[in-house]
């Protein structure tokens, strides 16, 4: 089938990269705002030509893929469904869904719309991130699903078993809720603990080389754009300040322990925080 991407970036251009290995997609349109990018990933293979007219874009697919951060997504998602015929597919990958999906519900052709969020990504961005093999094995979580068409519904999961993922469920407000929990609290407490050493080590170097595996895993997620991170916290905002609300209480707990020199308590709070292993291996 031809498919077109709107957004070459890591999330888009992956994509591209998993369709075209899987023989899923016979032809690859790009759509991109940014020259430089549509010029990079014309480059790299990640689509087969670049399409400035959206409507017209839309119109030559049978899937149409929604990959751009998530404020644009409020605006390009509706323009997509706009152009889609009733023989179309439509989805997005974005990492919030209520805002999106009420921002739809009235649309025409909603019900050629899937709304899907791959948990799946890396710190980086850009055409050049497109990595093979991301989506392989990873989760996807497709919402609201009652109100997709049937046979829109069947291509979308068709796809994404191929590629492979696993498939779950969840309405908008759920995917939202859990999301901040296990990946937006995760984003914010990187970019946190960033500034914390940034600010109390002043020698660049030294972070350098005495930065070890552990905090270069921890703070790893602190290179993620702010184009992309910044609107899904604000279209999170509740659960993200929620999940952050908790989170800092932890942290005081924590501190509150070590300053009181409770060493016993300390230990039984780092017990209770093993028990993770439990949920991941």
């Amino acid at each position: 089938m031809t498919v077109t991407i709107i957004g070459l970036g890591l999330i888009g251009g992956s994509l591209a990269l998993s369709l075209r290995q899987h023989g899923l997609a016979a032809h690859l349109i790009g759509v991109e705002q940014s020259a430089e990018h549509a010029r990079r990933a014309l480059e790299l293979g990640l689509v087969d030509e670049v399409e400035a007219d959206l409507p017209a874009a839309v119109r030559r697919a049978d899937l149409v893929v929604v990959a751009v951060p998530m404020d644009a997504m409020l605006t390009v998602l509706p323009q997509v469904l706009d152009a889609t015929g009733p023989h179309q597919t439509v989805i997005d990958v974005g990492s919030t869904k209520a805002t999106l999906l009420a921002a739809v519900a009235g649309h025409p052709r909603r019900g050629r719309f899937v709304a899907t969020h791959p948990m799946a990504g890396t710190e980086y961005s850009g055409p050049e991130a497109a990595v093979l093999g991301l989506y392989e094995g990873k989760t996807v979580v497709l919402c609201d699903t009652n109100h997709s068409d049937a046979d829109a519904l069947q291509l979308v999961e068709k796809l994404f078993r191929a590629l492979p993922m696993r498939l779950l469920y969840l309405d908008a407000q759920a995917h939202d809720l859990h999301t901040a929990y296990v990946s937006h609290i995760s984003h914010i407490t990187s970019f946190a603990l960033a500034l914390t050493v940034l600010e109390k080590e002043k020698e660049e170097q030294r972070i350098f080389d005495l930065a070890g595996g552990g905090f270069a895993s921890t703070v790893r997620l602190a290179k993620s754009s702010a184009a992309m991170w910044v609107p899904i916290f604000r279209q999170n905002r509740p659960n993200v300040l929620d999940v952050l609300d908790e989170h800092l209480h932890q942290l005081q707990h924590l501190r509150d322990l070590l300053a009181q020199e409770d060493y016993a308590g300390l230990t039984d709070k780092i017990h209770q925080a093993n028990h993770i292993r439990k949920t991941i291996p």
